[in-house]
C-alpha cells in the first residue's frame, strides 16, 4: 500500500480538481495581502514569538503549549523522532502520513481499523502509548464526539489527534484545541485547508509544555517561514476565525447539495462532516479513469488501509460544479443519461 500517495498526485492539466480538499478561491485578497508585505521581512531570520503567541490566545493556552511546524505534516515527522513508542496504533481508514513517519523512523505499527457503515470510533488496545486518529478523519470525512476521543487519553499514552479539518465543522463541537486537562494530549492543526496556504506550509500543535519541547528539539533553527508566521498571526484574529466560521457553514450547504445530487447505485460512506465525502461506488477503478476522461480528477481510496478500489474522495464545491460532476458520474454509471455538457450552464456569478 502507498501511503505516500496524496490527492495532489490525481491532478493533471485540464482536469476539475475534486481530488484536493483545499478550499477554492482561496487564499483570500486580503491574506495574500498579508502573505505578499511578509516578503519586505525576508532578508531577517524569522521571529515565531508573535505568532506563536497569536495562536496561543486564539486557544486559551500559554505560548509553551504551541509548537509551530512547517504544516501538519512536519508535527508528525517530530512525533515519530521525538517518541519511541512500544505500541504506537493508528486508526485507520486516516491521513497516512503519521504512519509513514513512524515506519520511516524505526517504529511499527498496529492499524485498527473501523468498521463499515459509519467509521465510528472504538475503544483501543489498552496497552498502546501511543495513538494516532484524525477528527474529522480524512477520507471518510466523520466526526467523532468529543468525549469519545477524550476517553482514549490516559497517563503514559500520547493521544495525537489530527485535526487538520477541524475548522471546516461549524462551531467546531468536537475539537480538543482548548483541552489542557487530558494527559499526553497533543492536537495538531492546519491552516491548509480552509485558507489555502498548502504551498506555505503552516500548521501547529497544541500540548503540554513537556511534550511541545521534546518535539520542538528535533526541529531545525527557524523552521517555519515568515510568510508563514504572518499568515498564522493573520488567522488566529477574531475577524479571520469568524470568516472561517462563515466558510464552514456556507460548506455545510454545498456539501448537502453534492450528496443530493449523487445518482442511484453511489454510497455515501458515514454520516460526512468535513469538506469531502467518501464514496463507494461499483468498479471504481474504471469509474475513475472514466471521471478523467470526462475532465475530473477525484482522490483513489484504494491507499487508505481499510478501503478498496471502489472508494473515492471528492472534495466539496459549489453547487454548480457539484451538480455537473454527478451528471457526469450519472452518465458513466447509466449509458444515456445526460452528461454535464448536456446541462444548462450556471452562471459563474450565481455558482
Amino acid at each position: 500500500m502507498d501511503l505516500s500517495h496524496h490527492g495532489d498526485a490525481e491532478l493533471a492539466p485540464g482536469l476539475v480538481d475534486l481530488a484536493v480538499n483545499v478550499r477554492a478561491g482561496t487564499p483570500p485578497a486580503w491574506l495574500r495581502a498579508v502573505l505578499h508585505a511578509a516578503l519586505d521581512d525576508a532578508a531577517a531570520y524569522p521571529d515565531a514569538g508573535p505568532a506563536r503567541a497569536a495562536v496561543a490566545a486564539a486557544h486559551g493556552r500559554p505560548a509553551g503549549e504551541v509548537l509551530l511546524t512547517a504544516g501538519a505534516a512536519e508535527a508528525f515527522t517530530l512525533v515519530a523522532r521525538a517518541l519511541a513508542p512500544r505500541r504506537a496504533v493508528v486508526v485507520h481508514p486516516s491521513f497516512t502520513e503519521p504512519e509513514a513517519a513512524l515506519r520511516a523512523a524505526g517504529h511499527p505499527v498496529a492499524r485498527l481499523l473501523l468498521e463499515p457503515p459509519g467509521y465510528l470510533l472504538r475503544d483501543v488496545p489498552e496497552d498502546a502509548d501511543l495513538v494516532v486518529l484524525g477528527n474529522p478523519t480524512n477520507p471518510t470525512s466523520v466526526l467523532h464526539p468529543a468525549d469519545a476521543v477524550a476517553a482514549l487519553a490516559r497517563p503514559g499514552r500520547v493521544l495525537l489527534v489530527d485535526e487538520a479539518f477541524a475548522d471546516t465543522v461549524p462551531g467546531e463541537p468536537a475539537s480538543l484545541a482548548g483541552r489542557r486537562d487530558l494527559p499526553g494530549l497533543l492536537v495538531v492543526r492546519s491552516l491548509t485547508k480552509t485558507w489555502g496556504l498548502a504551498g506555505v506550509r503552516v500548521g501547529y500543535a497544541l500540548g503540554p509544555p513537556d511534550l511541545v519541547a521534546a518535539l520542538a528539539a528535533q526541529q531545525p533553527q527557524w523552521p517555519v517561514s515568515t510568510p508563514a508566521l504572518a499568515a498564522l498571526a493573520a488567522c488566529s484574529t477574531a475577524a479571520a476565525r469568524a470568516e472561517g466560521e462563515a466558510a464552514a457553514r456556507e460548506l455545510a450547504v454545498h456539501r448537502a447539495a453534492l450528496v443530493a445530487a449523487l445518482p442511484p447505485g453511489v454510497q455515501v460512506v458515514g454520516t460526512p462532516r468535513s469538506s469531502f465525502v467518501l464514496l463507494r461506488v461499483p468498479d471504481g477503478a474504471r469509474l475513475r479513469a472514466a471521471l478523467r476522461e470526462r475532465g475530473w480528477a477525484v482522490r483513489r481510496g484504494d491507499t487508505f488501509p481499510g478501503l478498496s478500489p471502489d472508494h473515492l474522495r471528492v472534495a466539496v464545491r459549489d453547487p454548480g460544479t457539484s451538480a455537473a460532476f454527478a451528471a457526469d458520474l450519472a452518465a458513466i454509471l447509466e449509458p444515456g443519461t445526460p452528461a454535464s455538457r448536456d446541462l444548462p450552464r450556471i452562471p459563474e456569478e450565481i455558482r
